[in-house]
């Protein structure tokens, strides 16, 4: 399967700039226009409408943080800074939360071991473990608001905290016996001024509340809210999670990996960015987001039904979230 996929995909592999700069900045304008429109109408029909909408199109454009982690350094001049500028840092998410730890997950020594901070066994959890993996989502922008708000300027001012802050609350992983190194190099230099300018940002909305109330604010948290929950519910589908922590095989983890490939056109809503190939993306992280589906029907039509690659593909999100809350409800 990896000699097909390298073969299959030899002219496949550049990122395209004006597709990346095209869709992050569309997207992007759509979703702040989204959440103006929210905010200023008296309307609430209108409203939750605008909300949907900037939901859908923030989360489309906060998932380019994921490509941030795989592309070449110097593919795409300006792009993870404009990024950063324009959503990571407004968002409360810079990158530096998913650069240097998404990649650990895709160590083939390290996925779905206690060192993967982006794994946990769900599918063998008990069955309330689900639901709230998801609805704990909902707080995930009040307590970015806390992170950078109030807990960077205290880190600023005593270490230990300091220190607490980056172990525990600065990446964006599900495990919660993941600890995150100390950054080093110029990759430290990238985490100061994000964090800085997610901090100075955060404090700012907080002081805004005592010019405009705290009707805007909270629209806008409510909004983002619903992204978060769109991210994880992604986030809960995108693996079988039946490993209780013992290394795999490639093939195991390409196979607790799920693809969600076309007919249909949810997936590309509630798993945008390429994210519908997620097996396909740990069999060749470097692919650009949009040769996946390319690369997807050669090596689909190449090795055909029955195949291990066609293992990885599944239906949908209510079949996948099905079969994960039946394996909760069995045991194991």
């Amino acid at each position: 399967m990896l000699r097909a996929a390298r073969d299959l995909t030899k002219d496949l592999g550049e990122a395209r700039g004006r597709i990346y700069w095209g869709d992050m900045l569309v997207s992007t304008a759509i979703g702040y226009g989204g959440i103006a429109t929210a905010i200023l109408t008296n309307n609430v029909i209108i409203a939750l409408i605008a909300g949907l909408i900037a939901s859908l199109a923030l989360y489309r454009s906060l998932m380019f943080i994921h490509e941030l982690t795989h592309i070449r350094r110097g593919t795409l001049p300006g792009f993870r800074t404009s990024w950063n500028l324009l959503i990571g840092v407004p968002m409360l998410t810079p990158s530096f939360m998913y650069e240097g730890v998404h990649v650990i997950h895709h160590k083939h020594t390290q996925y779905g071991t206690i060192e993967d901070p982006e794994y946990l066994p769900l599918a063998l959890m008990k069955p309330w473990s689900l639901p709230l993996f998801v609805i704990v989502a909902l707080l995930a922008p009040f307590a970015f608001m806390v992170r950078f708000g109030l807990l960077v300027p205290i880190g600023a001012l005593i270490p230990a905290v300091r220190k607490l802050i980056w172990q525990r609350f600065s990446s964006l992983s599900i495990n919660p016996d993941f600890r995150r190194k100390a950054p080093t190099g110029d990759f430290a230099k990238r985490v100061f001024w994000q964090e800085t300018g997610a901090s100075i940002w955060a404090i700012a909305l907080i002081a805004s509340t005592f010019a405009v109330g705290w009707r805007p604010l909270l629209i806008a948290l409510a909004i983002v809210s619903v992204t978060a929950m769109l991210n994880q519910l992604r986030t809960l589908v995108a693996h079988l999670w039946e490993n209780e922590g013992e290394p795999m095989t490639v093939t195991a983890q390409f196979l607790d990996s799920v693809n969600v490939p076309p007919p249909g056109i949810a997936g590309e809503i509630w798993a945008p960015v390429g994210l519908r190939y997620h097996a396909l993306h740990h069999l060749m992280p470097s692919m650009p987001y949009h040769d996946l589906p390319e690369a997807h029907r050669r090596l689909a039509r190449e090795l055909g039904d029955g195949s291990t690659y066609e293992g990885a593909n599944h239906p949908g999100m209510l079949t996948l979230v099905a079969r994960i809350a039946r394996s909760t409800m069995v045991g194991r």
